[in-house]
């Protein structure tokens, strides 16, 4: 695919068309500035929405972003991997997903929902079920997957895309596969955790078929909706076992098969690839996609200078985590040039920010975040 290097830059406040109408029916956001998926572990057990996390994500689009994503909700029981982790998985979870979509839509947001299945890395205390994986790899303090079957893969796939009906049918504008941060779709990609000598496994064909069927799948179950894929481009915490050259071409499949954006998950988003040190990898994504795939970038962001200096490496967009949690206006404050809000924080000034007090117990994890 070819395309143009960006001549000008364009301010994070400009609308964006997250899709044209000669992909599927236009859809565009106000802006260029993303709220990430964010476990905050606010749902209710059966995996219905709770005011809480209603709460969070309302705030965040009353705030000015201009896309609003959940945090990943999981398609089938056997892939739930924490407590209060929001659903798509059941019907049950349909009024309180219609209600969201509804409030953020309200709020001029566009929204989106991460569909996630957990693999390995699912909870059998929390989900009541054994868990599988391309292979039974072990992993620290972590049980043992079994390697999933046809029949399982089959099921997989189909969760997926009754989930991305169900958000459809709530009136979301996007979906995203969450196929990064080493859970299920990023371990069928990985040579670590895949290990498999049939058609899932072995060739990079065969590792990301399962995410390339699950899409075909979800553009069929969703046609209405946006179709977005989160991908881990190299190596970084949990995501091993992935090559930056195979991340590549599995974005070139995946803009072939009608990809509308890719979400890249870099951590740290200032910093070069590992693999090259010499190249941003915005640039590199950008050239494998061509120019009508847009390009999110999520990593590290707390800046209006940081977020447009990923725009001037081709970014499209910049998806904002940890620096929306402890604020939820950050699209307003940075267009008023004010400094941006940095941890530590309170946990009453937390709470100000719309977080639950599971919210709040969960970042308490994250060293030099939560003020005591």
């Amino acid at each position: 695919m070819s395309y143009r290097p960006r001549v000008t830059t364009p301010s994070i406040f400009e609308p964006i068309e997250l899709r044209s109408a000669a992909r599927g029916g236009e859809v565009i956001a106000r802006n260029r500035v993303w709220l990430a998926p964010l476990t905050n572990q606010q749902s209710h057990a059966d995996g219905t929405l709770s005011e809480d996390e209603l709460g969070f994500l309302a705030a965040r689009a009353d705030g000015g972003f201009g896309v609003v994503e959940t945090c990943a909700a999981y398609v089938s029981v056997d892939g739930k991997a924490w407590p209060g982790e929001l659903g798509v998985h059941d019907d049950a979870t349909l009024p309180g997903l219609t209600r969201l979509a509804s409030r953020l839509r309200d709020a001029g947001a566009r929204s989106c929902v991460q569909l996630f299945h957990g693999g390995l890395r699912a909870t059998p205390s929390v989900s009541g079920l054994p868990t599988i994986s391309a292979s039974a790899v072990e992993e620290p303090e972590l049980t043992i997957p079994r390697a999933a079957t046809e029949d399982d893969l089959s099921r997989v796939v189909a969760d997926f895309a009754s989930a991305a009906a169900r958000c459809e049918a709530a009136g979301f504008d996007a979906i995203e596969l969450h196929g990064a941060h080493g859970y299920l779709l990023s371990q069928f990609l990985s040579t670590h955790y895949n290990r498999r000598d049939d058609r899932w496994g072995g060739s990079l064909e065969n590792r990301a078929r399962l995410l390339r069927e699950v899409l075909a799948a979800v553009k069929r179950a969703a046609p209405k909706l946006v179709l977005v894929v989160r991908l881990s481009p190299e190596d970084f915490g949990q995501a091993k076992g992935l090559d930056l050259d195979e991340s590549l071409q599995v974005a070139r499949w995946l803009a072939h098969d009608g990809l509308d954006v890719l979400h890249l998950s870099l951590w740290r988003s200032a910093l070069p690839t590992a693999k090259r040190p010499d190249t941003h990898a915005i640039p590199l994504f950008r050239e494998a996609v061509g120019s009508g795939v847009r390009i999110v970038s999520a990593g590290a962001i707390w800046t209006r200078e940081e977020a447009e200096a990923q725009l001037a490496l081709g970014a499209d967009a910049i998806a904002l985590g940890r620096a929306a949690i402890v604020d939820p206006r950050w699209p307003e404050r940075a267009r008023e040039g004010l400094e941006p809000l940095r941890p530590p924080r309170t946990a009453e000034e937390l709470r100000a920010a719309a977080l639950g007090e599971a919210f709040v117990g969960y970042m308490r994890r994250w060293k030099g975040f939560v003020a005591d």
